[in-house]
């Protein structure tokens, strides 16, 4: 899910690709999408954008015409108008060509240009939306990466709330507190001060300063992030990694947020917990799971499953169906097939005669046609059923000695 870095990047982008390009036309919507119309159109207009923790606002700016006396036609908008996204689970922008736009693309911006290109916000999975007219959602604090000093004091001065009795996994996910961190970046951020996920919040809060004592250190002291937030007293500062985690990856720029190359490897090679193989992971009271090493912490929810090491390599061979092995089950499996139907099924020769008389050999006829042979299991059943009915009917296998007490009993 895209955090607060993603985000940012993604306003990056959009400034970038966008730069002294002119739109042109209505905003369009897919038909499949359940967000609301953009009521804007304009001749022409250009496109900024802006990041604040978890949300990317659009602004959409009409180009003003050098001639005074010309008016704006009837539906024209005249006046900038924001439009603010969420991207949920797989939002992000794209820049294309018009006869290269995303199949998941739902809302549209056209160029003036010819041939078009088409500004599009694509979401595979439909989580994301977006809020015409509106400005950053009231219920959001400031943002963890560029409004640090009203975040810090934010958390600080609100400790006392119910929120903070809960573990600090789940803490950092309250966006009213931390606007702009997700499931990656709590598990790093965790990860990083060896804090295990279920400890209560408050406790880890309480006793930080308000303002932080090495925001304005230099960073040529050689010092890590990590080791400076547990520098003072010993205590780790959380807050300040809250902070600077983020723009870490901020930093990473394309290797994070590339909507061409969708080339990620730089991002997973800097993951240091999040779904790393020898991890454990989770799931937390609202059943998000939450990556960490070592103990979980008291406050681990009731019922859940102790925790194992991630085993990604194992994973992946259990479920290598390569041609190679594909081609060894099928094999494997006609082999057994064929060995069934050679153990259940006994041919018999062409040339076989009933060596009994033909008056007792045709009573048997009516249920057993001659040369054929009946499994073991029927053979049990109507032998038993023979030895029910009659004694004098010979059965399979047995000696019979016939008398003849009259000439014309056989004719030879």
């Amino acid at each position: 899910m895209p955090e607060g870095p993603e985000l940012h990047l993604a306003s990056l982008y959009v400034n970038r690709m966008c730069d002294g390009v002119v739109f042109a036309g209505p905003v369009r919507k897919s038909e499949v999408s359940k967000n609301p119309d953009v009521p804007f159109t304009c001749e022409a207009y250009r496109i900024t954008a802006t990041s604040r923790g978890k949300e990317v606002k659009l602004t959409l700016t009409p180009i003003k015409s050098d001639d005074s006396k010309q008016t704006v036609k009837a539906g024209q908008a005249d006046q900038p108008v924001d439009i603010v996204f969420h991207f949920g689970m797989s939002g992000y922008f794209r820049f294309t060509p018009e006869d290269e736009l995303h199949k998941h693309a739902h809302l549209l911006f056209y160029s003036k240009e010819k041939p078009c290109r088409v500004l599009s916000f694509v979401d595979t999975r439909r989580f994301g939306s977006w809020h015409p007219n509106v400005s950053w959602q009231p219920n959001r604090g400031p943002c963890i990466m560029f409004e640090y000093k009203s975040f810090r004091e934010n958390v600080l001065s609100h400790l006392s709330d119910r929120a903070f009795d809960g573990p600090i996994c789940e803490v950092l996910l309250n966006q009213k507190y931390f606007n702009g961190i997700g499931n990656y970046l709590r598990a790093e951020i965790l990860f990083r001060l060896n804090i295990p996920p279920f400890v209560q919040a408050r406790t880890l809060l309480e006793g930080l300063e308000s303002e932080d004592v090495f925001e304005n250190e230099r960073s040529t002291t050689g010092m890590k992030t990590s080791d400076k937030a547990k520098k003072k007293g010993g205590k780790p500062d959380l807050l300040r990694l809250c902070h600077t985690v983020p723009l870490e990856v901020v930093n990473l720029g394309g290797k994070v947020y590339d909507p061409e190359t969708a080339d990620y490897s730089g991002f997973e090679t800097w993951l240091q917990c999040y779904s790393v193989d020898g991890m454990k992971s989770i799931q937390d009271h609202k059943g998000r799971t939450i990556w960490f090493k070592g103990h979980p912490g008291p406050m681990v929810p009731k019922g859940s499953r102790s925790p194992k090491a991630k085993k990604r390599s194992k994973k992946e061979e259990d479920n290598d169906y390569t041609d190679k092995k594909k081609v060894a089950q099928s094999c494997s499996e006609t082999t057994i097939k064929k060995r069934i139907k050679q153990e259940t099924v006994t041919k018999t020769p062409k040339n076989y005669k009933d060596p009994r008389p033909k008056e007792i050999g045709s009573k048997r006829g009516k249920t057993e046609k001659a040369g054929e042979v009946s499994t073991p299991q029927k053979e049990k059943k109507s032998t038993a059923r023979r030895r029910k009915s009659s004694s004098a009917e010979p059965l399979e296998g047995e000696l019979v000695i016939f008398f003849q007490s009259e000439p014309s009993f056989f004719s030879c």
